[in-house]
């Protein structure tokens, strides 16, 4: 690989922001927010440094899922806007160098799509085969539902066909048969219509139940989920010539690996990292890097033109479903030691910010973590200036509250009454009087400018999407040292997991009294010893990001 051979596979060095345009910006002043209100604030996007922008759905809803129980996949829900007022969104987005990809959510429609509404009435309507039926009354299912505190089965008693439907999530969303060649083949016209439009992608919902075939009408004729996922992929390929397939697969690191293709990398473009996310967040309970380590050092070999996509949050419950019953309980008693913190007894609903008792300095040594872990960081809007959470809020809601961009009336994010908005705004020591955009762009201190920092430093260390990692031998247990390597290019990080400071000895192969140490978010210079011997001082909750200089270097420190 050459450095110009980076624009080719962008994704692996690519910045992305997630954001749910009704919680965005609104413009109009009706309580929502619309794509013309996140038009306006792409130029903030750019100046963060953003270069992949992810919408969650925009689709027409019936409200049941936030967005996630669709009812017509090629259109836009009127109070965000138009399809002329998205293309809008893209164009401007493209112009400042990012690109959009948005959720492809069809694993499910709603009770509410005319898919639906056609195959509940009949079993001889051509739309009926479009989901997943059985005759015979279904057994305890109670365990695999994703929403134990709202449903009890997988499958709900249909009246007029007098069968039963099956439904992953909500009652109110039906599954679709992947089995059915018409189903797959409207899948493809929805992605090529959004392509068309001028998406660069999509990030994939619940890939797994999505390409689930049991109880699918066509199984004997389809017994290879995984060669449907390569022609999509292939599909993509055709029509975008770069598009990305962002996966979100919960599963452990080797089944991840065969949704990413295994040795050809033909299925997912990427997969979130949900193991290493959960033992991240094992290991800041602990203060003991080990979980994060041992989840990293795990990560199974992909094809070079994949990529994982790390994250510390995302707009879901912050689940910890992969830990152990006792794990999972360490985590709740550090960060969500309350039920209502807790959700559907697997995850937390609250942001970081908070759940670290607004400590600076652990936030942004998290943060600082997250940039520097090899791979592609997610940010969740909001967080580049600490967001918190509403526990008030139902569920998932509690941090899919308003954007604050002001410390004015409802944080700037809209001017109607309170009582139109999608959901409160934050209040308590986390309310924009004292978390807000305006505030902290002129704030040389602040999260948001501490955010642009890592975002500048990322993109400029291709040696973090691109490189071989390895983590470094050192005493201590709180301790996290890697390096990343790649072409002519060594960065080393450096993070502490602990409130209590500490001298870090590292040995670096290679390297010799000739070479010497860059810090990238501070002015700093180390000297290395001629073993390749370096004692680095990290503060309580420190973090360094240090760049291995030699006399010919040509690389800028």
């Amino acid at each position: 690989m050459k450095i110009t051979d980076t624009a080719d596979v962008w994704w692996k060095t690519a910045v992305v922001y997630c954001l749910d345009v009704e919680t965005y910006l609104d413009w109009n002043g009706d309580g929502c927010g619309d794509l013309a209100g996140l038009a306006q604030r792409i130029d903030h996007l750019a100046d963060l440094g953003v270069t992949c922008l992810w919408l969650m759905p925009f689709y027409p809803t019936a409200e049941r899922d936030d967005g996630y129980d669709i009812t017509d996949f090629y259109g836009v829900d009127p109070r965000l806007g138009t399809h002329g007022d998205l293309v809008e969104v893209i164009r401007t987005a493209n112009d400042r160098g990012i690109r959009v990809i948005a959720d492809l959510v069809v694993n499910h429609t709603s009770v509410q799509h005319p898919w639906f509404q056609r195959a509940r009435q009949s079993r001889d309507d051509p739309f009926h085969d479009f989901y997943v039926w059985r005759d015979d009354e279904p057994p305890d299912t109670s365990d695999q539902v994703v929403f134990p505190d709202q449903e009890s089965s997988t499958w709900t008693f249909n009246e007029p066909t007098g069968e039963w439907y099956l439904h992953r999530f909500y009652k109110e969303q039906p599954d679709l048969d992947v089995t059915n060649p018409r189903v797959r083949d409207e899948v493809a016209k929805i992605m090529g219509f959004w392509l068309q439009l001028g998406l660069s992608g999509f990030r994939v919902d619940a890939v797994p139940f999505f390409l689930e075939t049991e109880g699918g009408a066509d199984s004997d004729r389809f017994p290879d989920p995984h060669e449907y996922l390569r022609a999509l992929r292939s599909f993509l390929g055709r029509r975008s010539g770069s598009g990305v397939l962002l996966g979100e697969v919960n599963l452990p690191h080797e089944q991840q690996r065969d949704f990413f293709g295994g040795d050809d990398g033909d299925e997912l473009t990427m997969l979130f990292d949900f193991v290493g996310m959960q033992a991240m967040y094992l290991s800041l309970a602990r203060a003991d890097a080990g979980p994060l380590v041992t989840a990293l050092t795990g990560r199974p070999f992909v094809d070079p033109d994949s990529q994982w996509a790390t994250f510390v949050r995302n707009h879901d419950e912050l689940t910890l479903d992969k830990l152990s019953e006792d794990e999972r309980q360490e985590v709740f008693a550090a960060f969500g030691p309350e039920e209502r913190m807790q959700v559907y007894g697997r995850g937390l609903r609250r942001r970081l910010p908070p759940m670290l008792d607004g400590d600076p300095r652990r936030v942004r040594m998290v943060y600082s973590l997250l940039f520097s872990l090899p791979g592609t960081p997610v940010l969740f809007y909001g967080e580049e200036i600490g967001m918190g959470e509403d526990l008030s809020a139902e569920g998932r809601l509690a941090v899919r509250t308003p954007m604050q961009w002001t410390s004015g009336v409802n944080g700037g994010f809209s001017t109607a009454d309170a009582d139109a908005l999608p959901g409160p705004v934050v209040s308590g020591g986390f309310a924009p009087e004292f978390v807000n955009v305006a505030d902290q762009r002129r704030d040389e201190d602040s999260m948001l400018s501490f955010t642009k920092l890592l975002v500048r430093r990322y993109r400029e260390s291709p040696e973090l999407g691109w490189g071989s990692f390895r983590v470094l031998d050192q005493p201590h247990a709180q301790v996290l040292a890697h390096v990343c390597e790649w072409d002519d290019g060594t960065l080393l990080a450096v993070h502490n997991l602990g409130p209590e400071p500490c001298t870090v000895p590292v040995n670096l192969d290679g390297c010799d009294a000739s070479h010497r140490l860059e810090d990238l978010l501070v002015t700093r210079t180390t000297a290395i010893g001629e073993d390749g011997a370096v004692e680095l001082t990290l503060d309580g909750y420190g973090y360094r990001w240090l760049r291995v200089v030699s006399e010919d270097s040509r690389r800028l420190p």
